[in-house]
Protein backbone atom coordinates (compact mmCIF):
# COMPACT_ATOMS: atom_id res chain seq x y z
CA UNK A 1 0.00 0.00 0.00
CA UNK A 2 1.43 3.37 -1.05
CA UNK A 3 1.17 6.26 1.41
CA UNK A 4 1.81 9.99 1.11
CA UNK A 5 4.16 11.44 3.74
CA UNK A 6 1.14 12.32 5.95
CA UNK A 7 -2.30 10.72 5.68
CA UNK A 8 -5.25 11.47 7.95
CA UNK A 9 -8.07 9.01 7.34
CA UNK A 10 -11.64 9.30 8.67
CA UNK A 11 -10.54 11.06 11.85
CA UNK A 12 -13.28 11.82 14.38
CA UNK A 13 -12.73 13.57 17.72
CA UNK A 14 -15.10 14.40 20.56
CA UNK A 15 -14.73 16.49 23.71
CA UNK A 16 -16.39 15.75 27.05
CA UNK A 17 -16.78 18.66 29.48
CA UNK A 18 -19.14 19.16 32.41
CA UNK A 19 -20.95 15.95 31.64
CA UNK A 20 -21.64 16.87 28.01
CA UNK A 21 -20.01 15.29 24.94
CA UNK A 22 -19.61 17.14 21.65
CA UNK A 23 -18.20 15.77 18.42
CA UNK A 24 -15.86 18.34 16.90
CA UNK A 25 -14.26 16.41 14.00
CA UNK A 26 -16.33 14.33 11.60
CA UNK A 27 -14.45 11.74 9.50
CA UNK A 28 -11.69 14.14 8.46
CA UNK A 29 -9.41 12.83 5.70
CA UNK A 30 -6.48 14.61 4.06
CA UNK A 31 -3.16 13.78 2.41
CA UNK A 32 0.12 15.69 2.42
CA UNK A 33 2.49 14.11 -0.13
CA UNK A 34 6.24 14.56 0.21
CA UNK A 35 7.52 17.90 -1.14
CA UNK A 36 3.96 19.26 -1.44
CA UNK A 37 2.40 22.48 -0.15
CA UNK A 38 -1.07 21.85 1.26
CA UNK A 39 -3.45 24.22 3.05
CA UNK A 40 -6.23 23.47 5.53
CA UNK A 41 -8.50 26.51 5.49
CA UNK A 42 -11.63 27.47 7.41
CA UNK A 43 -12.98 30.07 9.79
CA UNK A 44 -12.25 30.09 13.51
CA UNK A 45 -13.90 27.12 15.23
CA UNK A 46 -14.00 24.99 12.08
CA UNK A 47 -11.74 22.29 13.56
CA UNK A 48 -8.38 23.17 11.98
CA UNK A 49 -6.46 23.43 15.25
CA UNK A 50 -7.98 20.23 16.66
CA UNK A 51 -6.90 18.42 13.49
CA UNK A 52 -3.38 19.82 13.80
CA UNK A 53 -3.11 18.85 17.47
CA UNK A 54 -4.33 15.33 16.72
CA UNK A 55 -1.64 14.98 14.05
CA UNK A 56 1.09 16.21 16.38
CA UNK A 57 -0.15 14.23 19.40
CA UNK A 58 -0.90 17.40 21.36
CA UNK A 59 -4.58 16.76 22.16
CA UNK A 60 -5.26 16.55 25.87
CA UNK A 61 -6.99 13.21 26.41
CA UNK A 62 -9.28 13.70 28.33
CA UNK A 63 -11.20 15.94 27.70
CA UNK A 64 -10.56 15.05 24.03
CA UNK A 65 -11.03 11.53 22.67
CA UNK A 66 -10.23 10.20 19.22
CA UNK A 67 -13.22 7.99 18.47
CA UNK A 68 -12.21 6.71 15.03
CA UNK A 69 -9.71 7.08 12.22
CA UNK A 70 -6.01 6.72 11.50
CA UNK A 71 -3.08 9.11 11.18
CA UNK A 72 -0.12 7.82 9.19
CA UNK A 73 3.30 9.41 8.92
CA UNK A 74 5.55 7.86 6.28
CA UNK A 75 3.42 4.70 6.41
CA UNK A 76 3.49 4.32 10.23
CA UNK A 77 0.25 4.63 12.23
CA UNK A 78 0.84 7.38 14.78
CA UNK A 79 -2.18 6.43 16.88
CA UNK A 80 -0.98 2.89 17.57
CA UNK A 81 2.77 3.37 17.89
CA UNK A 82 4.38 3.56 21.36
CA UNK A 83 4.39 7.04 22.85
CA UNK A 84 8.20 7.17 22.98
CA UNK A 85 8.37 6.54 19.24
CA UNK A 86 5.78 9.22 18.53
CA UNK A 87 7.63 11.65 20.77
CA UNK A 88 10.79 10.97 18.77
CA UNK A 89 9.01 11.90 15.54
CA UNK A 90 7.53 15.10 16.99
CA UNK A 91 10.04 17.89 16.73
CA UNK A 92 12.40 15.85 14.55
CA UNK A 93 10.62 14.38 11.50
CA UNK A 94 7.60 16.65 12.05
CA UNK A 95 7.93 20.24 13.30
CA UNK A 96 5.54 23.12 13.94
CA UNK A 97 5.64 26.85 13.43
CA UNK A 98 3.21 28.48 15.88
CA UNK A 99 1.33 31.71 15.24
CA UNK A 100 2.22 33.73 18.34
CA UNK A 101 5.97 34.10 19.02
CA UNK A 102 5.46 35.85 22.35
CA UNK A 103 3.49 32.94 23.81
CA UNK A 104 5.80 30.35 22.21
CA UNK A 105 9.11 31.83 23.34
CA UNK A 106 10.16 31.92 27.00
CA UNK A 107 10.77 35.56 27.98
CA UNK A 108 13.36 34.72 30.68
CA UNK A 109 15.80 32.80 28.47
CA UNK A 110 17.85 34.05 25.55
CA UNK A 111 17.07 32.89 22.02
CA UNK A 112 20.34 30.95 21.97
CA UNK A 113 19.54 29.10 25.20
CA UNK A 114 16.08 28.12 23.93
CA UNK A 115 17.25 26.99 20.51
CA UNK A 116 20.19 25.13 22.00
CA UNK A 117 17.89 23.26 24.39
CA UNK A 118 15.53 22.28 21.57
CA UNK A 119 18.44 20.98 19.52
CA UNK A 120 19.86 19.10 22.50
CA UNK A 121 16.60 17.20 23.04
CA UNK A 122 16.17 16.57 19.32
CA UNK A 123 19.67 15.10 19.18
CA UNK A 124 18.87 12.91 22.18
CA UNK A 125 15.73 11.57 20.51
CA UNK A 126 17.72 10.78 17.38
CA UNK A 127 20.63 9.21 19.26
CA UNK A 128 23.08 11.94 18.26
CA UNK A 129 25.64 13.68 20.44
CA UNK A 130 27.33 17.04 19.98
CA UNK A 131 28.94 19.59 22.24
CA UNK A 132 27.36 22.88 23.25
CA UNK A 133 29.70 24.69 20.86
CA UNK A 134 28.64 22.40 18.00
CA UNK A 135 25.00 23.02 18.84
CA UNK A 136 25.52 26.79 18.74
CA UNK A 137 27.23 26.51 15.35
CA UNK A 138 24.11 24.73 14.10
CA UNK A 139 21.86 27.37 15.69
CA UNK A 140 23.76 30.16 13.92
CA UNK A 141 23.53 28.27 10.61
CA UNK A 142 19.75 27.93 10.84
CA UNK A 143 19.27 31.57 11.85
CA UNK A 144 21.22 32.54 8.75
CA UNK A 145 19.00 30.27 6.66
CA UNK A 146 15.89 32.16 7.82
CA UNK A 147 17.60 35.38 6.60
CA UNK A 148 18.42 36.63 10.10
CA UNK A 149 21.19 39.23 10.19
CA UNK A 150 23.88 38.93 12.84
CA UNK A 151 22.80 35.54 14.28
CA UNK A 152 25.32 35.79 17.11
CA UNK A 153 23.64 38.95 18.41
CA UNK A 154 20.22 37.33 18.03
CA UNK A 155 21.21 34.28 20.11
CA UNK A 156 22.29 36.58 22.94
CA UNK A 157 19.00 38.52 22.89
CA UNK A 158 15.86 37.91 24.92
CA UNK A 159 12.62 37.64 22.90
CA UNK A 160 11.37 41.06 24.05
CA UNK A 161 14.47 42.63 22.44
CA UNK A 162 13.45 41.43 18.95
CA UNK A 163 10.81 42.75 16.58
CA UNK A 164 7.70 40.70 15.81
CA UNK A 165 9.08 39.65 12.44
CA UNK A 166 12.39 38.59 13.98
CA UNK A 167 10.61 36.54 16.63
CA UNK A 168 8.58 34.78 13.92
CA UNK A 169 11.80 33.99 12.06
CA UNK A 170 13.20 32.53 15.28
CA UNK A 171 10.16 30.22 15.53
CA UNK A 172 10.73 29.08 11.94
CA UNK A 173 14.40 28.47 12.71
CA UNK A 174 13.45 26.42 15.77
CA UNK A 175 11.19 24.25 13.63
CA UNK A 176 14.00 23.65 11.14
CA UNK A 177 16.73 22.79 13.65
CA UNK A 178 16.31 19.02 13.39
CA UNK A 179 15.84 19.00 9.58
CA UNK A 180 12.23 17.73 9.52
CA UNK A 181 10.48 16.33 6.46
CA UNK A 182 7.09 17.82 7.36
CA UNK A 183 6.48 21.39 8.51
CA UNK A 184 3.10 22.34 9.98
CA UNK A 185 2.53 26.10 10.11
CA UNK A 186 -0.34 27.29 12.30
CA UNK A 187 -1.44 30.76 11.16
CA UNK A 188 2.15 32.10 10.91
CA UNK A 189 2.42 35.86 10.87
CA UNK A 190 -1.19 36.50 11.92
CA UNK A 191 -0.08 38.85 14.69
CA UNK A 192 2.18 40.84 12.33
CA UNK A 193 1.50 43.79 10.06
CA UNK A 194 0.61 42.99 6.46
CA UNK A 195 4.04 43.77 5.00
CA UNK A 196 5.95 41.71 7.56
CA UNK A 197 3.45 38.85 7.23
CA UNK A 198 4.04 38.79 3.47
CA UNK A 199 7.80 38.57 4.08
CA UNK A 200 7.34 35.68 6.52
CA UNK A 201 5.08 33.77 4.12
CA UNK A 202 7.56 34.22 1.27
CA UNK A 203 10.37 33.04 3.54
CA UNK A 204 8.41 29.92 4.49
CA UNK A 205 7.61 29.12 0.87
CA UNK A 206 11.23 29.64 -0.20
CA UNK A 207 12.58 27.45 2.62
CA UNK A 208 10.11 24.65 1.89
CA UNK A 209 11.04 24.65 -1.79
CA UNK A 210 14.79 24.92 -1.14
CA UNK A 211 14.78 22.05 1.34
CA UNK A 212 12.23 19.85 -0.42
CA UNK A 213 9.93 19.80 2.62
CA UNK A 214 6.23 19.06 2.81
CA UNK A 215 4.17 21.95 4.21
CA UNK A 216 0.75 21.83 5.85
CA UNK A 217 -0.48 25.41 6.24
CA UNK A 218 -3.28 25.93 8.78
CA UNK A 219 -5.03 29.21 8.04
CA UNK A 220 -8.27 31.17 7.85
CA UNK A 221 -6.86 33.54 5.22
CA UNK A 222 -7.47 32.70 1.57
CA UNK A 223 -4.75 35.14 0.55
CA UNK A 224 -2.28 32.95 2.44
CA UNK A 225 -3.63 29.88 0.62
CA UNK A 226 -2.97 31.47 -2.77
CA UNK A 227 0.58 32.40 -1.81
CA UNK A 228 1.74 29.21 -0.11
CA UNK A 229 -0.24 26.19 -1.32
CA UNK A 230 -0.76 24.03 -4.39
CA UNK A 231 -3.60 21.98 -2.90
CA UNK A 232 -6.29 23.02 -0.43
CA UNK A 233 -8.76 21.35 1.94
CA UNK A 234 -11.73 23.48 3.03
CA UNK A 235 -13.07 22.74 6.52
CA UNK A 236 -16.41 23.76 7.99
CA UNK A 237 -17.98 22.65 11.28
CA UNK A 238 -15.40 19.91 11.80
CA UNK A 239 -15.67 18.33 8.34
CA UNK A 240 -13.84 18.62 5.02
CA UNK A 241 -16.42 20.06 2.63
CA UNK A 242 -14.24 20.42 -0.47
CA UNK A 243 -10.68 19.82 -1.63
CA UNK A 244 -8.67 20.12 -4.80
CA UNK A 245 -5.90 21.98 -6.62
CA UNK A 246 -5.73 25.56 -5.34
CA UNK A 247 -6.35 27.13 -8.75
CA UNK A 248 -9.37 24.90 -9.34
CA UNK A 249 -10.88 25.67 -5.94
CA UNK A 250 -10.60 29.43 -6.57
CA UNK A 251 -11.81 29.25 -10.19
CA UNK A 252 -14.64 26.76 -9.74
CA UNK A 253 -15.69 26.26 -6.09
CA UNK A 254 -18.43 23.64 -5.72
CA UNK A 255 -19.46 23.85 -2.06
CA UNK A 256 -21.57 26.84 -0.94
CA UNK A 257 -19.28 27.38 2.06
CA UNK A 258 -16.21 27.56 -0.19
CA UNK A 259 -18.00 30.03 -2.44
CA UNK A 260 -18.85 32.17 0.57
CA UNK A 261 -15.18 32.27 1.61
CA UNK A 262 -14.08 33.26 -1.88
CA UNK A 263 -16.81 35.91 -2.15
CA UNK A 264 -15.36 37.50 1.00
CA UNK A 265 -11.98 38.08 -0.69
CA UNK A 266 -11.62 41.76 -1.74
CA UNK A 267 -11.52 42.41 -5.49
CA UNK A 268 -9.52 45.01 -7.35
CA UNK A 269 -12.55 46.48 -9.13
CA UNK A 270 -16.26 46.76 -8.56
CA UNK A 271 -17.78 47.56 -5.21
CA UNK A 272 -16.58 46.99 -1.71
CA UNK A 273 -15.97 43.63 -0.14
CA UNK A 274 -15.27 42.50 3.40
CA UNK A 275 -11.74 41.66 4.48
CA UNK A 276 -10.07 38.67 2.83
CA UNK A 277 -9.56 37.18 6.25
CA UNK A 278 -12.38 34.90 7.33
CA UNK A 279 -13.34 35.24 10.96
CA UNK A 280 -15.94 33.61 13.14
Amino acid sequence: MSFPLLRVSNLSVEFSTYGRTSRVLHDVSLDVPARSQVALVGESGSGKTVTMKAIMGLLRQPPARITSGEIYYDGADLLTMPEKDRLRLRGTAMSMVFQDPMSSLNPVFTVGDQMGTILKYADKRLGRSRSRRERMVRVHQVLEQVRMRDPERVTQAFPIMLSGGMRQRVLIAMALLSEPQLLIADEPGTALDVTTQAQILKLLKDLVEERGLALLMITHNLGVVRETSNYVYVMNKGAIVEHGETAGIFDNPRDPYTRSLIDAVPRLTGGTRPSGEVTA
